[in-house]
């Protein structure tokens, strides 16, 4: 038989089950066909905050959703177009978000009494009308799993937990994704496993075989190549693509890069990956707290080498202390927190962009650092690149805020050509012995007001360091009143001076009539890039721009907030960025802010666009 192929120009794919139903490895695995395809995409993973929450329960859910287009997307989408529900608890969790007319693909295997009892239902939605509005096609996975595994020698557990590449095979299948690639992965992930790895191949060729042969499913789909600019391209997390930025900038500079880091969701994985890359010169230490870690990092940094340490919003108010050191001693570090859902534990694996207070003034005394956002997963390589480079030219603390958002999900990356990257020049400190006054180690250099980076040991450059402040060149320790504030409006001076070296604000207002301006910072980019091509794709002119640098903000900010009449800054937290601009730049502008541990979607989005542009 025939089947009919239909020609789809986007996608958006959910995959939904229990913690242990391995529906991150399914994601990544389709994410990972889909970017060898060539398609255009962008995802959102989202865990459990429990490590092991009670099978089957709304808790313990865990789904992945994937947007993939022939074209040029900027979000993992709204809703999805196709649910995979391996039990009742995913179908409930995640069924207020599917549109009318989608596909469900469920797992009837799971939807016993007990099961639909833990979630709340009465009855079983696959037996009444109340998925009437769906296109439902109810499946036995786990057992179609175990049946073809059959002649495998393994327990019938591991034959069920095998039941989510059969579930991948299908939708493989289903949206013609190449199976090369997962085959491959499969036999390296289970090499010592021999057996184990032979059933998940075939249960993965079950479900592709399904999709082939049954009359359940008389179509399948393509979503043909998106357009690319020539080059290699890859998928790439937020987080891998912050460890190669400072693996980049250790090459770019010629620095060994030092990470000091204690393990902490989200951020975890730029210390396992920048593990991986001794071979660049980069050391990675896992310290016994948050604490231990940062001092790591700038004795590190003390030692001529580039000082990194990496964290969520609990670890920078421990290691907050030790970064006002580093304001003080005026050394290079970068300090990475991958922002997550707060206060206090509050939801470690959901985003939230809250720290942004904390980044610009959780230190004692007056103790400013420039703070950096990177505005999707690919861009968190070019924003640790910059983070590095102010941070060494200016030898200053750096904070780069990234969230748990762009930290998990992924987009294709084209990689760069390393040559191109600027260079960075550590322009560590000399001794000059015809120099009457000897070496001065807060003399500082008339165009960045940065402080010589002497490195310990050198003759001739030996001078204090510590926390206490120190006197204007000499740098012997001084408590005079005078030096106090000549050394605070210096550093503040400093900081403030960037602004002189950065990219100024860019404005995107094609048509010029627009009188709305929507402003935003970090990863809500993709989201208010959508909304504004839907805004002015229904005819209304509406401008964007979205921030960096947002300590100091860039030079020509004042002067884009003014030449609008409403300024929208959309935001997932209570209005931090908001705040910052009514203080600096005495302008009203409008925040709209949500925490619900999710991003932005594009459509609430637009409907608050359109709805600022029309009280004008």
């Amino acid at each position: 038989m025939t089947k009919q192929v239909q020609q789809l120009d986007r996608v958006i794919i959910r995959f939904a089950g229990d913690s242990g139903d391995g529906m991150q490895l399914t994601g990544d695995r389709f994410t990972q066909e889909t970017a060898a395809f060539g398609n255009d995409l962008s995802t959102l993973p989202n865990f459990p905050a429990e490590i092991r929450a009670p099978a089957g329960t709304l808790p313990g859910v865990s789904s992945f959703q994937l947007h993939f287009a022939d074209h040029d997307i900027l979000t993992p989408g709204d809703a999805p177009d196709v649910l995979v529900a391996m039990n009742p608890a995913a179908l409930k969790a995640n069924l207020p978000d599917l549109p009318r007319g989608a596909d469900l693909i469920i797992n009837t295997d799971e939807f016993t009494k007990r099961n639909l009892a833990k979630v709340g239902y009465s009855g079983n939605p696959l037996e009444d009308d109340s998925l009437s509005e769906y296109r439902v096609h109810a499946l036995p996975l786990t057992s179609m799993t175990v049946n073809a595994l059959a002649d495998f020698d393994i327990s019938k557990k591991d034959a069920e937990r095998a039941k989510n590449m059969f579930a991948l095979g299908l939708l493989s299948w289903l949206y013609h994704r190449p199976t090369e690639g997962t085959i491959a992965f499969l036999e390296r992930k289970f090499a010592r496993k021999p057996e184990i790895m032979k059933a998940n191949i075939a249960a993965f060729r079950a479900g592709w075989n399904y999709g082939e042969t049954t009359e359940a499913f008389s179509v399948s789909y393509e979503v043909k190549p998106a357009e690319h600019e020539p080059g290699l391209y890859r998928n790439i997390t937020g987080n891998t693509a912050l460890a190669y930025g400072l693996v980049a900038a250790g090459e770019r500079s010629g620095l060994p890069v030092f990470l000091g880091s204690y393990p902490i969701t989200p951020a975890s994985d730029i210390l396992h990956e920048l593990s991986k890359h001794k071979r660049f010169g980069v050391r990675t230490f896992q310290a016994e707290d948050e604490i231990a870690a940062v001092g790591a990092a700038l004795g590190a940094s003390f030692g001529g080498s580039l000082g990194v340490t990496t964290t969520s919003g609990p670890g920078i108010a421990l290691k907050s202390e030790t970064i006002g050191l580093a304001v003080a001693t005026e050394l290079p570090l970068v300090v990475v927190d991958v922002q997550r859902a707060g206060p206090s534990t509050g939801m470690p694996t959901k985003t939230e962009q809250a720290d942004l207070l904390q980044a610009m003034f959780g230190r004692n005394g007056e103790a400013p650092v420039p703070v950096v956002a990177p505005r999707s997963p690919s861009d968190c390589f070019d924003a640790a690149l910059e983070a590095a480079r102010i941070a060494v030219k200016y030898r200053t603390p750096v904070v780069l805020l990234s969230d748990g958002y762009l930290a998990n999900g992924s987009e294709p990356w084209k990689l760069p050509d390393v040559d191109s990257l600027p260079k960075i020049e550590p322009g560590f400190a000399a001794a000059d012995p015809s120099d009457p006054e000897g070496f001065q180690p807060f003399k500082r250099d008339p165009e960045t007001l940065a402080r010589p980076w002497a490195i310990p040991g050198t003759a001739g450059l030996e001078h204090r360091i510590g926390g206490l402040e120190k006197s204007d060149g000499a740098g012997n320790i001084s408590y005079d009143p005078a030096n106090h504030d000549t050394m605070v409006r210096l550093r503040q001076a400093k900081v403030d001076g960037i602004a002189r070296d950065i990219e100024p604000l860019a404005v995107d207002d094609p048509s010029g009539e627009a009188r709305v301006l929507v402003l935003g910072w970090g990863s809500t980019y993709g989201a208010i890039s959508a909304a504004v091509r839907r805004v002015r794709k229904a005819g209304r002119p509406v401008a964007q721009a979205h921030l960096r640098h947002l300590n100091p903000f860039p030079a020509n900010t004042a002067e884009v907030l003014r030449s609008y009449d409403k300024v929208l800054v959309p935001e997932i937290n209570l209005g931090q960025l908001a705040l910052l601009l009514r203080a600096r730049y005495l302008v009203d502008v409008i925040g709209y802010n949500r925490v619900r541990g999710l991003p932005f979607k594009a459509e609430e989005l637009a409907g608050v666009i359109q709805d600022v542009i029309d009280s004008e």
